[in-house]
């Protein structure tokens, strides 16, 4: 690192060490406010930033990001008629006033202090690992600051990370001791919008089961192929469709996976579940076992109970022209675990209370119980947690407030399955899509189609007539749009064969991003919106009025 760079990057860290230097220094000093609060400024933060789009421009043109979150709800997912919030700001009342205030903020004066130098070597270290390669936020952890400890008992309640992200050829998780920590990489198309690396971050998930989907019965240890296999008994259920896995001998489980009525070896899990007609599916070895005495269950769309997911938000890595990779540093590391069975009626029935309970009092805010140490639950089974840079760069909890504002996507839309998103879209192919980012990246991915034909990311191009929520993409909109507002459809054509044409930015643009993001980290005032920017954004609401019509007309997802 040059020496210019060195003196750059420790201002980055506000003077510290690389991470985040003397451990004792105060706790108001890294944050600004008490993350143990239990006061929120903004009740509606459940309420995400991006809905607060003007969503028709000065034009008049209609621009329909919405219809990726709000659309036809598929069971056991009831969240009801959330496809007419395309058509509608059907906010609270108390909501109706944008609280993500750092929209409107120019932080174009502190972004130009910082180097591109220094923004590369910033993000290009750790802040989850330690030097030794031990786990440094785990480690703070075991060793809990009294500014963490909700409950001031001396121990963490949550969540403390236990993945090493050193990946086997089947995308499985290794400490340094050799064991398996149970975490499964998986590669997947990501969501639309936010989390495309042209609009500011990285990431990846990662997928746990309970220990005994990896055990032959009861008394055997970690069995790898039983652990495998039940993955992919999973990916079948979610997906519902069939599931690739290695040439498996079934007698080993007494389980006609691929069901063609013989045990013989199999190389794929048949999706094939209709219990009101007699076809079950099963898992293998020990999850069977207690699938069987009602200990766990099974149903299509829905995770079995004790499901966790890790998914770390990082910068964008780009040392050089074309080169687009997780960075090691990350912006957020966040957890969820499904720790309650809800049935299909169940979750019926809740779908149909909440859309009485909105009819009767449509200023309702929802609410969310727990707090900044073991997490938030949302009232579907699941718990959700999260760790968030702070201002030296290391990992602090989330604040209640700041995981407020997780719950309203995990769920109370129509598009997610079971309270996630990644997973339903998990990509097969190379390794059948176990594998880590680290591994292989989405260079040469095709593009996902619809039923009907269309193209995933052309239609979300073609309604939003923007490469994000609040049309501040000028790379894509240059890239993929010609200047009379007609689409490219060369540019679409090398998109439809690989989709980082869209989804990667220039190293220019992630150069930009990343210290867009760190001034705001800087800040430490995420409850006031997270989107990384430079100049103020130009499409957003202060003011929402009540009734307010977003001018778009509703478009179902095929």
């Amino acid at each position: 690192m040059a020496a210019s760079a060195s003196i750059a990057l420790a201002a980055l860290l506000g003077g510290c060490g690389q991470n985040g230097g003397p451990a004792t220094r105060s706790f108001e000093a890294t944050n600004g406010y008490d993350i143990r609060t239990m006061k929120v400024l903004h009740p509606s933060a459940y309420i995400v930033q991006m809905c607060y789009t003007k969503t028709t421009d000065a034009k008049g043109m209609a621009h329909n990001p919405c219809y990726a979150c709000h659309n036809r709800n598929t069971p056991p997912n009831y969240v009801m008629e959330d496809e007419a919030l395309q058509a509608a700001y059907d906010f609270p009342a108390t909501a109706l006033h944008n609280p993500y205030t750092n929209h409107f903020k120019d932080f174009s004066d502190a972004v130009a202090k910082i180097g591109d130098e220094a923004i590369i070597d910033y993000v290009d270290q750790s802040n989850y690992f330690a030097p030794d390669g031990t786990l440094a936020l785990a480690d703070r952890l075991k060793h809990l600051p009294k500014a963490w400890d909700f409950d001031s008992d001396g121990q963490w309640s949550g969540y403390i990370p236990d993945c090493y992200y050193h990946f086997d050829e089947h995308g499985l998780d290794h400490a340094p001791d050799g064991h398996y920590t149970r975490w499964a990489a998986f590669a997947y198309m990501p969501f639309l919008g936010t989390f495309w690396p042209t609009n500011g971050s990285t990431d990846d998930v990662l997928i746990r089961l309970p220990e005994s989907f990896g055990k032959r019965d009861s008394q055997s240890s970690f069995d790898p192929l039983t652990y495998r296999t039940n993955l992919a008994i999973v990916q079948s259920l979610i997906q519902r469709k069939d599931a690739p896995i290695e040439a498996t001998d079934e007698r080993i489980f007494g389980i006609d996976l691929d069901k063609d009525g013989t045990l013989d070896t199999a190389t794929q899990i048949t999706y094939d579940w209709a219990p009101k007609e007699g076809r079950q599916m099963h898992y293998v070895g020990e999850a069977e076992a207690l699938r069987k005495a009602g200990k766990i269950h099974l149903a299509a769309g829905l995770y079995p109970e004790g499901t966790e997911f890790l998914h770390s938000v990082r910068y964008i890595r780009s040392d050089q022209p074309g080169q687009i990779a997780l960075a090691p540093r990350m912006k957020e590391l966040r957890y969820a675990k499904k720790v309650q069975w809800l049935t299909y009626a169940d979750l019926h029935n809740k779908g149909l209370a909440d859309l009485q309970e909105q009819d009767i009092n449509p200023d309702r805010l929802e609410t969310f119980r727990g707090n900044m140490e073991i997490g938030l639950g949302n009232n579907m089974g699941w718990i959700y947690q999260g760790f968030i840079e702070d201002k030296y760069g290391e990992l602090r909890p989330q604040s209640y407030e700041e995981t407020l504002n997780c719950m309203g996507c995990h769920s109370g839309i129509a598009t997610i399955t079971d309270s996630t998103f990644a997973f339903p879209r998990k990509l097969g192919g190379w390794h059948g899509g176990w594998y880590h980012w680290s591994q292989k990246d989405l260079k040469g991915t095709p593009e996902n189609r619809y039923s009907d034909g269309t193209w995933e990311l052309e239609n979300y191009l073609k309604h939003n007539h923007s490469g994000d929520e609040f049309r501040e993409n000028d790379e894509v909109l240059s890239k993929f749009f010609l200047p009379s507002g007609d689409m490219n459809h060369t540019a679409i054509d090398l998109l439809h064969d690989d989709v980082t044409e869209l989804l990667y930015p220039s190293h220019e643009r992630a150069v930009k991003l990343n210290k867009a993001y760190r001034v705001l980290v800087q800040t430490q005032r995420f409850i006031e919106g997270k989107a990384a920017h430079i100049k103020p954004l130009r499409h957003v609401y202060k003011e929402v009025k009540e009734g307010e019509k977003t001018g778009n007309k509703i478009y179902l997802i095929p």
